[in-house]
């Protein structure tokens, strides 16, 4: 069984890869550093797995397609996706760099739609495959002062629970995995630490968010979202309060000491 995972070289990536491994799946490792990829592929391979290493920037329009050149270059027949590569842009939309932004949408939507996409198809006429998409409680709120990337996340979820849907009986599942506050180096490339959002909320780790990610991904759920406070923040309080309180609420818990704007890799 063949999973490729894009976004492998740090954080939620890197441990989906290692517990894929760990449980005797075959990876194809893709995220823009090689080198961190392919001290990764060493590791997965001492699990007594074959690791493929694939470079590509998702961030560029024509890596999806390069990717798919790439595993049927391979030989490979792709049996589980997961698409967790994405990064956030911080900061108030109209300061924000529109080209960071918009490199954002490009890997956090396009890219993750296009490869669900091309993979899709192989996986239903062969009546079996699992697709992860890695989404995010920021899925289910408003997000001001990282509000593209709130959005992007809200794309996620919407389509994951679609296509889900849709693939009913064809023997293939799709399942969004929405964990909340992590500690994988995103809030420190984004300059987060010091907003509320991270000093009140208590940060999972990278890999109890992948081993939950993973079997909620075997036994086929559609929404995974690890951790009893991020349920209640994502599922709870949005039926409880009005939205224009929760507008203000996820504005008020983002509000660094110091504005800053910047982008952090997930």
């Amino acid at each position: 069984m063949t999973t490729l995972i894009t976004g492998a070289s740090s954080g939620i990536g890197l441990e989906l890869a290692r517990v894929f491994a760990a449980n005797k799946h075959d990876v194809v490792l893709v995220a823009r550093s090689e080198g961190k990829l392919r001290e990764l592929a060493r590791e997965c391979e001492a699990s007594g797995v074959h690791a493929h290493v694939v470079p590509s920037d998702l961030a560029k329009p024509d890596a999806a397609r390069s990717i798919i050149e790439a595993v049927e270059r391979l030989g490979l027949e792709i049996e589980i996706l997961v698409n967790n590569a994405g990064f956030a842009v911080y900061g108030r939309f109209v300061h924000t760099p529109p080209a960071a932004e918009l490199e954002s949408i490009q890997v956090n939507v396009l890219a993750l739609t296009e490869l669900t996409k091309r993979f899709l198809p192989g996986m239903v006429a062969r009546r079996r495959g699992r697709i992860l998409n890695v989404a995010s409680t920021a899925g289910f709120l408003p997000g001001p002062l990282m509000a593209v990337y709130y959005a992007t996340k809200a794309y996620v979820v919407s389509f994951s629970e679609a296509i889900a849907t849709e693939l009913e009986g064809t023997g293939v599942t799709v399942t969004a995995l929405c964990p909340g506050p992590t500690a994988t180096g995103f809030q420190a490339v984004a300059r987060l630490e010091t907003s509320r959002l991270v000093s009140l909320l208590r940060k999972a780790t990278a890999r109890s968010v992948a081993e939950a990610g993973y079997e909620a991904l075997m036994a086929g759920k559609v929404l995974c979202i690890p951790g009893v406070p991020n349920k209640v923040s994502a599922l709870v309080a949005p039926r409880l309060f009005p939205r224009a309180i929760i507008r203000k609420v996820v504005r008020a818990i983002q509000q660094p000491r110091a504005a800053t704007t910047t982008k952090g890799t997930t």
